[in-house]
């Protein structure tokens, strides 16, 4: 396994679009974010908005990075052909499949560290210019405060599941542009759908199996009882949904020729 992981990490690391994609990482997640902060307002106590929440708006951005990072880590080789390389020189399948999914990890993680960091400071700072304020009821966004640290790690989280879900569907899918179109049409078309849904029921359970509504439910602070599946249990949808992704690519990658 040693040397899957020197290889992987050094394709990724040798990439000319993996630099660009984990700086769009984390600036668009800290900018959305702190823009975000600065738009929304509180005039008053009790204006209803979930500040830890509102400061990792840019997660619904960043995750793009993400995704693309992932099908830049499999799709390059299969557009380039380089994939018939890699598995002549090392033959067991699904090991570079876990070898390239544990790089994958360690590298979103780090910048999604960086950039949730980022939005919750940019939060800290700019929502009292918003109104956040003691007064209204809200305290300075801190890490120190139990919801907020979740909130925060749980996106972190969010950030290498998609980009792991990514890896998944890149992987069975193998053509990047084909692969770049499934990902996102996953993570935005349900929500879509559950939006433009009449029916209340249906609203729901399209919103429960939605990997980005149940996701990003790991971000609330605030009115927890309201929401469709709690925190932790939502973030579990997502891990689900990348762990069927990557069962899927991987039983692909096994069974089929390069």
């Amino acid at each position: 396994m040693r040397r899957e992981l020197h290889a992987e990490w050094t394709k990724l690391r040798t990439l000319s679009g993996t630099g660009r994609l984990l700086l769009a990482l984390v600036v668009l997640t800290v900018s959305v974010s702190a823009v975000a902060s600065a738009v929304v307002s509180c005039p008053r106590a009790g204006c209803g908005h979930d500040a830890a929440k509102l400061s990792l708006t840019g997660v619904h951005l960043g995750q793009v990075a993400a995704a693309m990072l992932a099908v830049l880590t499999v799709g390059g080789e299969y557009g380039s052909g380089m994939i018939r390389t890699t598995l002549a020189a090392m033959p067991r399948r699904t090991t570079v499949l876990a070898a390239k999914a544990a790089v994958l990890t360690g590298v979103t993680m780090a910048a999604g560290t960086v950039a949730v960091l980022g939005s919750v400071l940019a939060g800290r700072l700019v929502l009292p210019g918003s109104g956040f304020t003691l007064a209204h009821g809200y305290s300075p966004l801190s890490l120190a405060d139990g919801p907020t640290l979740r909130a925060a790690a749980g996106s972190v989280l969010y950030l290498t599941l998609i980009a792991l879900l990514g890896l998944g569907v890149a992987t069975a899918v193998r053509n990047p542009a084909a692969a770049a179109g499934a990902i996102l049409g996953l993570l935005y078309l349900l929500p879509v759908m559950a939006f433009t849904s009449s029916d209340p029921d249906w609203q729901r359970r399209l919103w429960q199996i939605s990997p980005m509504n149940a996701g990003l439910a790991v971000q609330a602070t605030t009115s927890l009882p309201d929401l469709p599946l709690s925190p932790w249990a939502g973030l579990g949808v997502l891990a689900a949904w990348a762990a069927a992704a990557l069962l899927g690519g991987g039983l692909l990658l096994w069974s089929r020729d390069a």
